[in-house]
């Protein structure tokens, strides 16, 4: 993987698109999971996802270490995201370490990133072999709802169904999407993290 990594690498800094897609493909959910964690809007959030890109392409060449890549994305996207939140006044910044602590979490391992990112980019994988609606429906109720709580009736009205078809529907969409998870052995992964 990391050789992989280092290849895709050299290749973006060449200007392959290619070698760049797979790069951003990989890593991208690492950065909005991290963008999440911030608890920021869907707007700021996907700015500090395309400025942490834009890093990225402004020092592909300084990249020494394509194994430290994952660590490198994840700490300027942290940056980017906490510069946003400081800039909308809704964070003080602090040198308290302990602090910084609890909100980054336990320190794992220096792969744990990268393991994490390769298990993501294979559920969207799978994720992306579902069938339109569904995607639809799981995108709408579990991976992008406005707010804190998912509005059923807002749902329903944009997917132009039921109300009542919605939570049954969504639960034969997840069996379908563990079973292809089951299959390529990503489930047991997801549940170990």
């Amino acid at each position: 993987m990391q050789h992989d990594v280092a290849h895709q690498l050299r290749l973006a800094a060449s200007g392959d698109q290619v070698a760049w897609n797979n790069l951003v493909d990989r890593f991208s959910p690492l950065l909005w999971s991290i963008c999440r964690h911030f608890g920021l809007s869907s707007a700021d959030a996907a700015d500090a996802f395309q400025l942490t890109w834009l890093r990225l392409l402004e020092h592909l060449d300084t990249i020494h270490d394509p194994a430290r890549l994952p660590g490198w994305l994840g700490t300027t996207c942290r940056r980017e995201c906490l510069g946003i939140l400081r800039r909308n006044k809704r964070v003080r910044p602090t040198d308290d370490d302990r602090l910084l602590d609890r909100f980054s979490g336990p320190s794992s391992s220096a792969d744990q990133p990268a393991l994490i990112a390769d298990r993501n980019a294979r559920l969207w994988r799978e994720f992306g072999r579902l069938d339109v609606r569904c995607q639809k429906i799981l995108r709408l109720l579990l991976i992008e709802p406005a707010g804190d709580r998912v509005s059923y009736e807002l749902v329903a009205a944009a997917l132009d169904m039921p109300v009542g078809s919605l939570g049954p529907i969504r639960g034969r969409c997840l069996a379908r999407l563990r079973g292809l998870l089951d299959a390529e052995g990503i489930s047991d992964a997801l549940r170990d993290s």
